[in-house]
């Protein structure tokens, strides 16, 4: 008898199908979208290159695109979600409802959108000058590992009306659905710009902190956007993997570990830069800049569609419950000291002034008596 092959033993589908794209297959714990190598790719009409992060799960795909000066994307339709993410550049998208109708929108830097599921769309570049890339958060991985079938994802004829959402959604109207600090959700087929739409109050996320959550076409990719006011930082926690986190604006960094860890794994961000968090590893984000940072965050189940048990736990009580209440979440007054003294020593470098004095004795964390 032969030897097994990777046809027969532990066989991923998702895995193979990217050998065969043609296109670089980037992996790391941080990647830096803006400055990533691409290549053409052939499927989508666009350059492009997949992104494998240390702490991704089964279910979410990311790919980089780019559209050249003047260029377009193939015309595509598909029954994976996909949530875009505009890193650079202006341009449109124009969707193929089910009855032949068309809709047009137009999309700059820190926009955000999803089409529809599986109705015809293509990307098109407005600027005759400059490329225009976009970060695409799917979930082909999961279908495709699933139903093993290129042609069920890429050619189903089957409309899924119930998705297509308001008419004004393509254009960027949407519409607040107040629940509870964390939880607020804006509901629309496209956010115009992500880097300055008002966010609510979730202070007990962090000094200052504030959140939205994004529900695009109806769909079950939750993605969300916070804010780090000037001086402050979130608090630390831990989740399930596979939370992907976009830096918007603003520059900073985030520090990684386990319960045991006497050392911090650590990324510094700004514009572009993807992260994800691994499984039940505690992570903190800090701002370090002299203006608000935001960063946007894009996992498979969402706070209306969770999908999984455990993220219907989190988002009901535990996504900002304390350690000590049974939550996911670190109190400052519970962090390792040190945390605080390397944010004091990067926003000096900065020339930032703290704003987290209320909350620590920061004059005896300078000296080091922690």
């Amino acid at each position: 008898m032969s030897e097994t092959t990777g046809d027969y033993y532990l066989h991923d589908t998702y895995l193979a199908w990217c050998k065969n794209q043609g296109v670089p297959f980037v992996e790391g714990f941080g990647i830096d979208l803006p400055s990533l190598e691409l290549k053409p790719w052939d499927q989508f009409g666009m350059d492009g290159a997949i992104c494998e992060l240390v702490g991704g799960d089964d279910f979410i795909s990311t790919f980089c695109f780019e559209i050249p000066p003047g260029g377009k994307s193939n015309q595509l339709h598909h029954v994976y979600e996909e949530v875009i993410f505009v890193l650079s550049g202006h341009g449109s998208t124009s969707v193929e409802l089910p009855d032949g109708t068309k809709r047009t929108f137009e999309w700059g830097p820190n926009s955000l959108f999803q089409v529809p599921l599986n109705v015809k769309y293509q990307h098109f570049n407005g600027s005759g000058q400059e490329p225009a890339r976009l970060a695409s958060n799917n979930n082909l991985r999961f279908l495709l590992n699933l139903f093993r079938n290129e042609t069920f994802i890429f050619e189903n004829p089957i409309p899924f009306d119930a998705r297509l959402g308001e008419d004004g959604y393509f254009t960027g109207e949407g519409e607040l659905i107040p629940i509870k600090p964390g939880r607020h959700q804006w509901e629309t087929n496209f956010v115009p710009d992500i880097s300055n739409f008002e966010l609510k109050s979730w202070d007990a996320r962090g000094a200052g902190s504030s959140n939205l959550r994004w529900i695009l076409a109806d769909g079950t990719i939750g993605c969300h956007t916070s804010e780090m006011p000037v001086g402050t930082y979130k608090k630390g926690h831990a989740h399930t993997k596979g939370t992907n986190v976009f830096c918007v604006s603003g520059t900073g960094y985030s520090l990684f570990w386990y319960n045991d860890d006497d050392e911090y794994e650590r990324v510094d961000w700004k514009h572009g830069v993807l992260y994800t968090p691994p499984e039940d590893m505690f992570h903190q984000h800090f701002n370090t800049a002299s203006e608000p940072a935001r960063y946007l965050a894009v996992q498979f189940g969402s706070t209306r569609y969770p999908l999984f048990e455990v993220k219907r736990q989190i988002w009901d009580k535990g996504v900002d419950t304390s350690l000590k209440d049974g939550g996911n979440q670190m109190e400052y007054e519970d962090q390792n000291p040190r945390i605080h003294k390397i944010w004091l020593d990067e926003i000096d470098k900065n020339g930032v002034k703290s704003q987290m004095g209320k909350i620590f004795d920061e004059e005896k964390i300078r000296k080091g008596n922690t």
